[in-house]
Protein backbone atom coordinates (compact mmCIF):
# COMPACT_ATOMS: atom_id res chain seq x y z
CA UNK A 1 0.00 0.00 0.00
CA UNK A 2 1.34 3.82 -0.67
CA UNK A 3 1.70 5.54 2.29
CA UNK A 4 0.75 8.79 0.45
CA UNK A 5 -2.26 10.84 1.00
CA UNK A 6 -4.45 11.38 -2.12
CA UNK A 7 -4.20 15.06 -1.06
CA UNK A 8 -0.61 15.38 -0.90
CA UNK A 9 -0.32 12.87 -4.09
CA UNK A 10 -2.21 15.94 -5.76
CA UNK A 11 -0.27 18.66 -4.13
CA UNK A 12 2.51 17.10 -5.76
CA UNK A 13 0.72 16.77 -9.19
CA UNK A 14 -0.12 19.89 -8.56
CA UNK A 15 3.25 21.39 -8.39
CA UNK A 16 5.10 19.48 -11.15
CA UNK A 17 2.31 21.28 -13.67
CA UNK A 18 3.34 24.67 -11.86
CA UNK A 19 6.98 24.07 -13.21
CA UNK A 20 5.91 24.11 -16.93
CA UNK A 21 4.69 27.54 -16.27
CA UNK A 22 7.87 28.46 -14.20
CA UNK A 23 10.34 26.16 -14.49
CA UNK A 24 12.08 28.00 -11.64
CA UNK A 25 10.21 26.11 -9.37
CA UNK A 26 11.50 22.59 -10.31
CA UNK A 27 14.09 22.29 -7.01
CA UNK A 28 11.23 23.25 -4.74
CA UNK A 29 9.21 20.31 -6.30
CA UNK A 30 11.95 18.47 -6.57
CA UNK A 31 12.17 18.65 -2.79
CA UNK A 32 8.44 17.28 -2.57
CA UNK A 33 8.97 14.43 -4.62
CA UNK A 34 12.01 13.24 -2.48
CA UNK A 35 10.17 14.01 0.82
CA UNK A 36 7.51 11.15 -0.71
CA UNK A 37 10.20 9.12 -1.85
CA UNK A 38 12.54 8.87 1.17
CA UNK A 39 15.57 10.63 -0.89
CA UNK A 40 18.37 12.65 -0.41
CA UNK A 41 18.63 14.21 -3.33
CA UNK A 42 17.30 14.68 -7.06
CA UNK A 43 18.50 15.48 -10.96
CA UNK A 44 16.93 16.28 -13.81
CA UNK A 45 19.40 15.64 -16.71
CA UNK A 46 19.76 14.68 -20.33
CA UNK A 47 22.02 11.74 -21.55
CA UNK A 48 23.10 11.80 -25.18
CA UNK A 49 23.16 7.78 -25.97
CA UNK A 50 26.12 8.53 -27.92
CA UNK A 51 28.65 9.61 -25.22
CA UNK A 52 28.77 12.75 -25.30
CA UNK A 53 28.62 14.96 -21.72
CA UNK A 54 25.27 14.83 -20.42
CA UNK A 55 23.48 18.20 -19.27
CA UNK A 56 21.94 18.56 -15.91
CA UNK A 57 18.84 20.79 -16.02
CA UNK A 58 17.68 21.34 -12.45
CA UNK A 59 18.98 19.58 -9.18
CA UNK A 60 17.63 19.78 -5.33
CA UNK A 61 20.16 18.89 -2.53
CA UNK A 62 22.86 18.18 -4.83
CA UNK A 63 26.16 19.64 -4.69
CA UNK A 64 27.52 21.17 -8.07
CA UNK A 65 30.92 20.07 -7.86
CA UNK A 66 29.31 16.52 -7.87
CA UNK A 67 27.35 16.77 -10.57
CA UNK A 68 29.92 18.33 -12.89
CA UNK A 69 31.80 15.23 -11.35
CA UNK A 70 29.13 13.31 -13.29
CA UNK A 71 30.59 13.96 -16.34
CA UNK A 72 33.52 12.22 -16.17
CA UNK A 73 31.59 9.13 -16.51
CA UNK A 74 29.02 9.81 -19.32
CA UNK A 75 30.62 6.76 -21.87
CA UNK A 76 30.20 4.69 -18.59
CA UNK A 77 26.31 5.38 -18.10
CA UNK A 78 24.98 5.89 -21.36
CA UNK A 79 26.55 2.22 -22.26
CA UNK A 80 24.89 0.62 -18.93
CA UNK A 81 21.25 2.31 -20.24
CA UNK A 82 22.38 0.23 -23.45
CA UNK A 83 22.32 -2.65 -22.32
CA UNK A 84 19.68 -2.58 -19.50
CA UNK A 85 17.00 -2.29 -21.80
CA UNK A 86 15.22 0.48 -20.08
CA UNK A 87 15.35 2.22 -23.85
CA UNK A 88 12.22 -0.94 -24.53
CA UNK A 89 10.90 -0.64 -21.65
CA UNK A 90 7.26 0.96 -20.90
CA UNK A 91 8.51 4.86 -20.78
CA UNK A 92 6.58 5.41 -17.67
CA UNK A 93 7.98 2.24 -15.47
CA UNK A 94 10.59 3.22 -13.11
CA UNK A 95 13.90 2.08 -13.01
CA UNK A 96 15.84 0.94 -9.94
CA UNK A 97 19.33 0.74 -9.98
CA UNK A 98 19.65 -2.01 -7.34
CA UNK A 99 16.59 -3.89 -9.49
CA UNK A 100 17.95 -3.69 -12.63
CA UNK A 101 21.93 -4.55 -12.21
CA UNK A 102 23.82 -7.48 -9.47
CA UNK A 103 26.14 -6.32 -7.07
CA UNK A 104 28.60 -7.62 -9.55
CA UNK A 105 27.43 -5.25 -11.77
CA UNK A 106 27.76 -2.76 -9.63
CA UNK A 107 30.48 -2.93 -8.30
CA UNK A 108 32.38 -2.43 -11.52
CA UNK A 109 31.51 0.62 -12.47
CA UNK A 110 33.63 3.67 -11.75
CA UNK A 111 30.24 5.60 -11.54
CA UNK A 112 29.39 3.57 -8.36
CA UNK A 113 33.02 3.31 -6.88
CA UNK A 114 34.13 7.06 -7.48
CA UNK A 115 31.10 9.15 -7.69
CA UNK A 116 28.14 7.49 -5.61
CA UNK A 117 29.13 5.78 -3.30
CA UNK A 118 31.47 8.61 -1.56
CA UNK A 119 28.40 10.40 -1.31
CA UNK A 120 27.07 7.68 0.63
CA UNK A 121 23.78 6.98 -2.35
CA UNK A 122 23.56 3.49 -2.15
CA UNK A 123 20.55 3.26 -4.67
CA UNK A 124 18.65 5.14 -7.69
CA UNK A 125 15.08 5.55 -8.70
CA UNK A 126 15.06 7.04 -12.31
CA UNK A 127 11.98 7.53 -14.38
CA UNK A 128 11.96 8.92 -18.49
CA UNK A 129 10.75 12.28 -18.78
CA UNK A 130 12.53 12.07 -22.29
CA UNK A 131 13.39 9.20 -24.81
CA UNK A 132 14.30 9.27 -28.03
CA UNK A 133 17.22 7.21 -30.07
CA UNK A 134 19.92 9.24 -29.50
CA UNK A 135 19.17 11.00 -25.90
CA UNK A 136 17.37 9.69 -22.56
CA UNK A 137 15.71 12.29 -19.89
CA UNK A 138 15.93 11.31 -16.41
CA UNK A 139 13.88 12.64 -13.27
CA UNK A 140 16.47 10.59 -10.95
CA UNK A 141 16.06 10.66 -7.21
CA UNK A 142 19.11 9.00 -4.57
CA UNK A 143 18.65 6.85 -1.55
CA UNK A 144 21.56 7.73 1.37
CA UNK A 145 22.93 4.59 2.68
CA UNK A 146 21.29 5.56 6.34
CA UNK A 147 17.79 5.07 4.66
CA UNK A 148 18.52 2.09 2.52
CA UNK A 149 17.59 0.99 -0.89
CA UNK A 150 14.59 1.82 -2.70
CA UNK A 151 11.41 -0.30 -1.78
CA UNK A 152 8.39 -1.51 -3.86
CA UNK A 153 6.15 1.39 -2.10
CA UNK A 154 8.65 4.43 -3.60
CA UNK A 155 8.32 2.42 -6.68
CA UNK A 156 4.75 2.80 -7.12
CA UNK A 157 4.54 6.63 -6.19
CA UNK A 158 7.19 6.96 -8.73
CA UNK A 159 4.81 5.44 -10.79
CA UNK A 160 1.73 7.19 -10.22
CA UNK A 161 4.13 10.57 -10.69
CA UNK A 162 5.85 9.67 -13.99
CA UNK A 163 3.40 10.48 -16.58
CA UNK A 164 2.96 13.99 -15.01
CA UNK A 165 6.60 14.54 -14.79
CA UNK A 166 6.92 13.58 -18.41
CA UNK A 167 4.25 15.81 -19.39
CA UNK A 168 5.56 18.79 -17.81
CA UNK A 169 9.02 18.15 -19.12
CA UNK A 170 7.61 17.66 -22.26
CA UNK A 171 5.43 20.68 -22.52
CA UNK A 172 8.37 22.38 -21.08
CA UNK A 173 10.56 21.34 -23.85
CA UNK A 174 8.02 23.12 -26.45
CA UNK A 175 8.12 26.67 -24.34
CA UNK A 176 11.86 26.30 -24.55
CA UNK A 177 11.80 26.03 -20.76
CA UNK A 178 11.03 30.15 -20.16
CA UNK A 179 8.59 31.59 -17.96
CA UNK A 180 5.04 32.34 -18.43
CA UNK A 181 4.04 36.02 -17.02
CA UNK A 182 -0.23 36.91 -16.93
CA UNK A 183 0.73 40.11 -18.23
CA UNK A 184 2.32 38.76 -21.68
CA UNK A 185 0.52 35.21 -21.28
CA UNK A 186 -0.77 36.24 -25.47
CA UNK A 187 2.36 37.39 -26.45
CA UNK A 188 4.33 34.18 -25.25
CA UNK A 189 1.97 31.74 -26.92
CA UNK A 190 2.02 33.93 -30.03
CA UNK A 191 5.94 33.44 -29.89
CA UNK A 192 5.62 29.93 -29.59
CA UNK A 193 5.99 27.80 -33.29
CA UNK A 194 4.05 24.65 -31.63
CA UNK A 195 0.44 25.73 -32.18
CA UNK A 196 -1.47 26.10 -28.92
CA UNK A 197 -5.21 26.70 -27.43
CA UNK A 198 -6.22 27.15 -24.31
CA UNK A 199 -9.78 25.62 -23.32
CA UNK A 200 -12.74 25.94 -21.27
CA UNK A 201 -14.07 22.49 -19.86
CA UNK A 202 -16.58 22.13 -22.35
CA UNK A 203 -13.55 22.08 -25.28
CA UNK A 204 -14.51 26.15 -25.94
CA UNK A 205 -11.89 28.00 -27.21
CA UNK A 206 -10.71 30.73 -25.13
CA UNK A 207 -7.41 31.77 -27.22
CA UNK A 208 -5.48 30.24 -29.82
CA UNK A 209 -1.86 31.55 -30.88
CA UNK A 210 -0.71 32.31 -34.11
CA UNK A 211 0.26 28.61 -35.13
CA UNK A 212 -2.91 27.43 -34.43
CA UNK A 213 -5.05 29.76 -36.08
CA UNK A 214 -2.87 29.09 -39.26
CA UNK A 215 -4.18 25.47 -38.57
CA UNK A 216 -7.45 26.14 -38.23
CA UNK A 217 -7.37 28.22 -41.41
CA UNK A 218 -5.45 25.06 -43.74
CA UNK A 219 -7.19 22.28 -42.60
CA UNK A 220 -4.58 21.49 -39.93
CA UNK A 221 -4.36 18.48 -37.22
CA UNK A 222 -6.86 20.70 -34.66
CA UNK A 223 -9.87 23.10 -35.57
CA UNK A 224 -12.66 25.44 -34.50
CA UNK A 225 -15.67 23.97 -35.06
CA UNK A 226 -18.81 26.37 -33.48
CA UNK A 227 -16.09 27.90 -31.11
CA UNK A 228 -15.02 24.55 -29.83
CA UNK A 229 -11.60 22.94 -30.21
CA UNK A 230 -11.61 19.57 -32.36
CA UNK A 231 -8.99 17.68 -34.34
CA UNK A 232 -9.28 16.56 -37.90
CA UNK A 233 -8.55 13.02 -37.18
CA UNK A 234 -11.62 11.30 -35.28
CA UNK A 235 -9.73 9.26 -33.08
CA UNK A 236 -7.29 11.86 -32.21
CA UNK A 237 -10.61 14.20 -31.45
CA UNK A 238 -11.92 11.50 -28.95
CA UNK A 239 -8.46 11.59 -27.28
CA UNK A 240 -8.44 14.78 -26.79
CA UNK A 241 -11.53 15.47 -25.55
CA UNK A 242 -11.31 12.65 -22.90
CA UNK A 243 -8.09 14.06 -21.45
CA UNK A 244 -9.71 17.75 -21.29
CA UNK A 245 -12.66 16.45 -19.61
CA UNK A 246 -10.19 14.53 -17.05
CA UNK A 247 -7.89 18.09 -16.35
CA UNK A 248 -11.50 19.74 -15.65
CA UNK A 249 -12.55 17.05 -12.98
CA UNK A 250 -8.99 15.82 -11.45
CA UNK A 251 -5.51 16.22 -12.73
CA UNK A 252 -4.24 14.04 -10.39
CA UNK A 253 -6.40 11.00 -12.09
CA UNK A 254 -5.07 12.13 -15.76
CA UNK A 255 -2.22 10.42 -15.96
CA UNK A 256 -0.73 9.19 -19.48
CA UNK A 257 -3.93 10.35 -21.18
CA UNK A 258 -3.28 13.43 -23.72
CA UNK A 259 0.58 12.78 -23.50
CA UNK A 260 1.88 12.75 -26.91
CA UNK A 261 -1.89 12.24 -29.17
CA UNK A 262 -1.13 11.23 -32.48
CA UNK A 263 -3.12 13.15 -35.37
CA UNK A 264 -3.52 13.61 -39.01
CA UNK A 265 -3.98 16.54 -41.03
CA UNK A 266 -6.56 17.31 -44.30
CA UNK A 267 -3.68 15.52 -45.99
CA UNK A 268 -2.72 13.01 -43.81
CA UNK A 269 0.38 14.48 -42.53
CA UNK A 270 1.15 13.52 -38.64
CA UNK A 271 0.95 15.34 -35.12
CA UNK A 272 1.57 15.37 -31.95
CA UNK A 273 -0.72 17.32 -29.56
CA UNK A 274 0.08 17.21 -25.86
CA UNK A 275 -2.58 18.49 -23.03
CA UNK A 276 -1.63 20.67 -20.30
CA UNK A 277 -3.79 20.75 -17.04
CA UNK A 278 -4.88 24.58 -16.07
CA UNK A 279 -7.81 24.03 -13.85
CA UNK A 280 -5.94 23.89 -10.42
CA UNK A 281 -3.34 25.22 -8.72
CA UNK A 282 -2.97 29.38 -7.84
CA UNK A 283 -0.26 29.54 -10.32
CA UNK A 284 -1.99 28.42 -13.51
CA UNK A 285 -5.16 29.60 -13.06
CA UNK A 286 -3.61 33.25 -12.90
CA UNK A 287 -3.05 32.82 -16.50
CA UNK A 288 -6.74 32.46 -17.28
CA UNK A 289 -8.99 31.83 -14.94
CA UNK A 290 -11.74 29.83 -16.82
CA UNK A 291 -9.21 27.44 -18.67
CA UNK A 292 -9.32 24.31 -18.09
CA UNK A 293 -6.52 22.85 -20.25
CA UNK A 294 -4.05 24.21 -23.06
CA UNK A 295 -3.35 22.09 -26.09
CA UNK A 296 -0.20 22.29 -27.60
CA UNK A 297 0.45 20.90 -31.26
CA UNK A 298 3.04 20.09 -33.45
CA UNK A 299 3.68 19.37 -36.98
CA UNK A 300 5.94 16.67 -38.15
CA UNK A 301 8.91 18.48 -40.22
CA UNK A 302 7.48 21.99 -39.76
CA UNK A 303 10.62 23.80 -39.07
CA UNK A 304 11.44 27.78 -39.33
CA UNK A 305 13.31 29.53 -42.21
CA UNK A 306 14.68 32.10 -39.50
CA UNK A 307 15.71 29.36 -37.39
CA UNK A 308 17.46 27.73 -40.38
CA UNK A 309 18.68 30.76 -41.25
CA UNK A 310 20.51 31.17 -37.96
CA UNK A 311 21.97 27.67 -37.93
CA UNK A 312 23.51 28.23 -41.54
CA UNK A 313 25.35 30.74 -40.31
CA UNK A 314 26.87 29.36 -36.94
CA UNK A 315 28.40 25.91 -39.18
CA UNK A 316 29.34 28.49 -42.05
CA UNK A 317 27.04 27.04 -44.78
CA UNK A 318 26.61 28.48 -48.06
CA UNK A 319 22.96 28.85 -49.62
CA UNK A 320 22.99 25.93 -51.73
CA UNK A 321 23.95 23.99 -48.42
CA UNK A 322 21.25 25.51 -46.48
CA UNK A 323 18.84 25.25 -48.66
CA UNK A 324 19.94 21.20 -48.98
CA UNK A 325 19.71 21.02 -45.08
CA UNK A 326 16.63 22.49 -44.64
CA UNK A 327 15.00 20.13 -46.76
CA UNK A 328 16.37 17.30 -45.84
CA UNK A 329 15.22 17.55 -41.87
CA UNK A 330 11.08 17.88 -43.44
CA UNK A 331 12.36 14.34 -44.15
CA UNK A 332 13.17 14.63 -47.69
CA UNK A 333 15.55 12.44 -49.28
CA UNK A 334 18.94 13.28 -50.83
CA UNK A 335 17.77 12.33 -53.85
CA UNK A 336 14.25 13.87 -53.59
CA UNK A 337 16.32 17.15 -52.51
CA UNK A 338 18.56 17.16 -55.61
CA UNK A 339 15.04 16.99 -57.80
CA UNK A 340 13.66 20.15 -55.72
CA UNK A 341 16.22 21.75 -56.31
CA UNK A 342 17.41 21.32 -59.74
CA UNK A 343 20.96 19.69 -59.10
CA UNK A 344 22.53 16.43 -59.45
CA UNK A 345 23.00 13.78 -57.65
CA UNK A 346 26.55 14.37 -57.65
CA UNK A 347 26.17 17.98 -56.58
CA UNK A 348 23.50 17.00 -53.68
CA UNK A 349 26.18 14.62 -52.15
CA UNK A 350 28.85 16.97 -52.59
CA UNK A 351 26.84 19.43 -50.50
CA UNK A 352 26.21 17.28 -47.85
CA UNK A 353 29.49 16.07 -47.60
CA UNK A 354 30.54 19.77 -47.23
CA UNK A 355 27.48 19.84 -44.10
CA UNK A 356 29.09 16.78 -42.61
CA UNK A 357 32.68 18.86 -42.70
CA UNK A 358 31.51 21.76 -41.52
CA UNK A 359 29.23 20.07 -38.59
CA UNK A 360 30.96 17.54 -37.42
CA UNK A 361 28.68 14.73 -38.05
CA UNK A 362 29.38 11.80 -40.87
CA UNK A 363 25.50 10.22 -41.13
CA UNK A 364 22.36 11.86 -42.18
CA UNK A 365 20.65 10.60 -39.37
CA UNK A 366 22.75 12.24 -36.74
CA UNK A 367 22.92 15.42 -38.63
CA UNK A 368 18.86 15.49 -38.92
CA UNK A 369 19.23 14.53 -34.87
CA UNK A 370 22.13 17.96 -33.96
CA UNK A 371 19.69 20.47 -35.94
CA UNK A 372 16.20 18.98 -34.06
CA UNK A 373 17.96 19.71 -31.35
CA UNK A 374 19.92 23.22 -32.07
CA UNK A 375 16.53 24.44 -33.40
CA UNK A 376 14.51 26.48 -30.75
CA UNK A 377 11.10 26.12 -30.27
CA UNK A 378 10.33 29.57 -29.79
CA UNK A 379 10.88 31.66 -32.18
CA UNK A 380 13.02 34.25 -32.45
CA UNK A 381 11.66 37.88 -32.25
CA UNK A 382 11.65 39.88 -35.23
CA UNK A 383 13.81 42.79 -34.63
CA UNK A 384 11.73 46.09 -36.88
Amino acid sequence: MIALSPQRLSAIIGAIYDCTIDPDQWPETMKDICGCLDCMGSAMLIIDLRGSPPTFLYSWNTDRNWLERYFEYAGEVAALFKVSGVLNAPIDNPLVLSHTFDEQTLGKLRVQREWAAPQGVCDFIQTAALRTPERIGLFSAYRHDSVGRVTDREVEIMRLLAPHIRRAVTIGDLMDLKKLEVRALTVTLDNLSAGVVVVANDSRILHANAAAQLMFKADGPVRSFHGKLSATDLAGARELTEAIVLAQRNEAAIGAAGIGVALKNASGEAAIAHVLPLAYGELRTRLMPQATAAVFVTQAGRKLSADMSAIAKDFGLTPAEARLLEHLVQGATLVDVAHTLGVSDPTARSHLSHIFLKTGVTRQADLVALIDRLTPPIKRPTVS
